[in-house]
Order: C-alpha cells, then structure tokens, then sequence
C-alpha cells in the first residue's frame, strides 16, 4: 500500500506535549511577553482526526469535523499533495452561561497528504454528512487490478 501521509518523527512528541500542555493548562508557544513581529505567528491549536482506507477502486479519507459548516472547509489539490484546510469557530459567552471546562479544540486546521502515484487527482471528490468529510481518490485504471479467466485446455 503507499503511504498518504509524511511521516514526522516528532510528531509523537509533539502530540505527548500538547496533551501534557492541555492537562497543565500552559502551552510553550504562549509566552506573554511577545513583541508585535512573534504575535503574527500562528500555531495551529488542533488537527481533526483522519481515517484512509483503499479498495480496488479508490483510496478514501474520512475526515471528523464536528461542529464545523461545509462553507468553512476547503479541499484543495495541487502538485501531487491533497490539502483539507478550514476552521472551527469557538462558541461565543452567552450572558448567564459559565463555562466550567472547555477541552474540545478550535480556530484554524489543516492536513495535507501526499497523493499516491495511481490514484487520479484530477477526479477527487468529496462530500460532507454528519459532521464526517469523506474525500474519494478514485485509482486510474491502469492501477486496479484485472480479472483473468483462466482455460482448462
């Protein structure tokens, strides 16, 4: 199977001290003492959650995206990397409503992922249901596999 994504060895890492960050409620990217140039510097707070799955005729990614509107998510292929980019907008203080815990994550996201060699950018599709964006790579033909009846002579 080829791979979709790019492996980053720091990944791991870098998820362990998020999570580490998000349970102490301090992050090393925020510092207070920032000057106007740092400030424009944006981190991505969160990356939503992907699955990829392939069959005979396309590879599929399915993509959670809960809380996020179809207008807000963009999908976008150029030079062999698919890139599924959007936001998801942080709940406005109604007046009367305390908020006691807030773990769920918003603000701009974006995954980008290498396109396998037999699969047909020019025909990716996609459609968004439930809250799950499912993104179709269809393979070209000459990548699926054939049938070949086999005689008895």
């Amino acid at each position: 199977m080829t791979a979709l994504t790019r492996w980053n060895p720091f990944r791991e890492m870098e998820e362990m001290q998020r999570r580490m960050a998000s349970l102490l409620d301090w992050s090393p990217f925020r510092r207070s003492n920032l000057t106007a140039e740092e400030e424009n510097i944006t981190l991505p707070e969160w990356a939503p959650l992907v699955d990829i799955a392939e069959d005979d005729q396309e590879y599929l990614l399915k993509v959670e995206l809960p809380e996020v509107r179809r207008e807000d998510v963009k999908v976008t292929v150029e030079g062999g990397t698919l890139t599924i980019s959007g936001e998801r907008k942080a709940e406005k203080e109604e007046k009367g409503r305390r908020y006691h815990r807030i773990e769920r994550h918003y603000g701009r996201f974006e995954r980008s992922f290498n396109i396998p060699e037999d699969a047909e950018a020019e025909k990716v599709t996609a459609e968004f249901k439930d809250g799950v964006l499912r993104v179709h790579l269809p393979k070209s033909e000459k990548a699926r596999p054939k049938q070949i009846e086999v005689k008895v002579g």
